[in-house]
């Protein structure tokens, strides 16, 4: 039996705001112990027993960032192949396209299980024992899908009706009333979104009930690009073919209208990270109910979260708040209104504001960069170039630059100069030379950069060639 675990990582994590970004979604957020949330779902996926390849379907922007995450788990050994999708079409789309590659690689009858990447799981043996009884269910023609026992009348997630393990029917997220009866009744499950189905069977469910979403995702797969790497391979969906596949979870387009269905009862310590307080719920609370992280220091608080990545939080006389300070934002709010961060998410990316996407912190292919200052006329950077990692050779019409080494051994192209430069060295660019950066090291190369002209944006740039396939 050939069974391909897939990850599907997409969305912003709205809610999660500020530490989630739109270039830095929910998954990529490291927990206590170290590890991404991504990389737990890569873990989880690697220890099932007869995996034979690991799928994750995530953005096209974000395969570098994915790659990194998972390049630091050296124990994972699977083959791996990321699904770019060029724009998100929601669940069904993403799980048809790797449906059709698992049957294309591994036959009509491997089995699929299905894992969103933005999920921790406090249990893991009782994971590995659920997993395998919906794996045996799906060998049997089944869709199977794992239920969390509900141990409260939580209105944020859909909910699961079953009788024994037949799925009796899915249902839409309720209000509180309805909730707790849900819950009184001992019959309703919470939907984990992780379902295991042989590839065949779940082509058939789609085909027969969104049959537009099939044809989509088989075209863009047929028309996609393809490119092996050294230890995995990136397959680009074509933009064309999936523009027409219909926005449709799979609980709407599949689960909701299909009788092949069984539910897998399991209390595995499951939480979907879809908020402030599912984040909260990660830290021990104190004596008054108050979950820390970082260098937080309270007076006469009580039930509160707050979480600082540097600075000092002080508190004196507040209770019921979430207080998340970042480098570059902040957030305060009511712990009964944390589903209405996505509010404000949506409000800053309405106003144009840089802080819906990008961290103080950008995330790039060959490394990071933090803005430490910038004001009218110049703006100071940290950029850090990763062992083997190149920057595009390039050129700004509005800017010219100053690079000075801090540590680790820079390869620069200067116009017509190739320089090495090393700690305490430097360069001018002037404005309107090709340059480029590289690091040929094996360790990673820090450098200062200081910008100065009349435009500073970071779409001044021409490329003319780049390692990662940037235009």
């Amino acid at each position: 039996m050939k069974v391909v675990p897939v990850i599907i990582s997409g969305g912003a994590g709205s809610r999660l705001w500020p530490a989630s970004r739109q270039s830095h979604p929910k998954p990529f957020l490291k927990m206590a112990d170290g590890y991404s949330l991504i990389q737990h779902s890569v873990l989880r996926a690697a220890s099932i027993v007869g995996a034979a390849e690991l799928v994750t379907v995530t953005s096209k922007d974000h395969l570098f960032l994915t790659k990194d995450h998972f390049d630091e788990l050296d124990s994972v050994v699977l083959p791996r192949t990321f699904l770019l999708e060029p724009e998100g079409r929601d669940t069904a789309a993403a799980i048809a396209a790797a449906t059709i590659h698992a049957k294309a690689t591994q036959g009509p009858d491997a089995i699929l299980c299905i894992f969103p990447a933005d999920q921790m799981i406090g249990d893991l043996a009782a994971f590995g024992s659920a997993i395998s009884r919906a794996i045996e269910h799906a060998g049997q023609g089944r869709i199977a899908t794992l239920g969390i026992n509900p141990d409260r009348p939580d209105t944020a997630f859909g909910y699961i009706e079953a009788d024994g393990e037949k799925v009796v029917r899915f249902v839409e997220k309720p209000d509180v009333e309805t909730a707790k009866s849900y819950v009184a009744s001992k019959r309703f499950f919470w939907n984990a979104g992780i379902f295991c189905f042989k590839a065949q069977v779940m082509l058939d469910e789609i085909a027969l009930h969104c049959k537009e979403v099939v044809d989509a995702v088989l075209g863009s797969y047929e028309n996609a690009a393809i490119i092996d790497g050294e230890r995995f391979a990136s397959i680009e969906l074509s933009a064309k073919h999936l523009a027409v596949a219909p926005r449709i979870s799979l609980d709407r387009a599949v689960m909701e209208k299909a009788l092949n269905l069984a539910v897998v009862p399991c209390e595995m310590g499951w939480n979907d990270i879809g908020s402030w307080n599912a984040m909260a719920e990660l830290i021990p609370p104190d004596e008054s109910g108050n979950r820390i992280r970082g260098d937080v220091h309270v007076v006469d608080t009580v039930d509160t979260y707050i979480s600082s990545d540097k600075r000092v939080i002080g508190t004196v006389g507040v209770s019921d708040l979430v207080i998340v300070d970042s480098p570059d934002a902040l957030l305060v709010a009511s712990r009964d209104r944390v589903q209405d961060v996505k509010k404000l998410f949506e409000g800053l990316r309405a106003a144009g504001h840089d802080a819906h996407l990008l961290h103080g912190t950008v995330h790039r292919p060959w490394g990071t960069y933090t803005v430490l200052e910038e004001s009218e006329g110049f703006k100071i950077k940290r950029i850090e170039v990763n062992p083997g990692g190149r920057l595009s050779l390039q050129m700004h019409h509005h800017r010219s630059e100053h690079w000075v080494v801090v540590s680790g051994t820079a390869k620069i192209v200067n116009g017509d100069q190739e320089l090495l430069l090393t700690t305490n060295q430097s360069t001018y660019i002037p404005c309107g030379h090709k340059h480029r950066l590289e690091n040929p090291g094996n360790i990673g190369l820090v450098i200062i950069e200081v910008q100065s002209g009349e435009y500073l944006g970071e779409d001044d740039i021409v490329r003319f060639e780049d390692v990662y396939g940037r235009t």
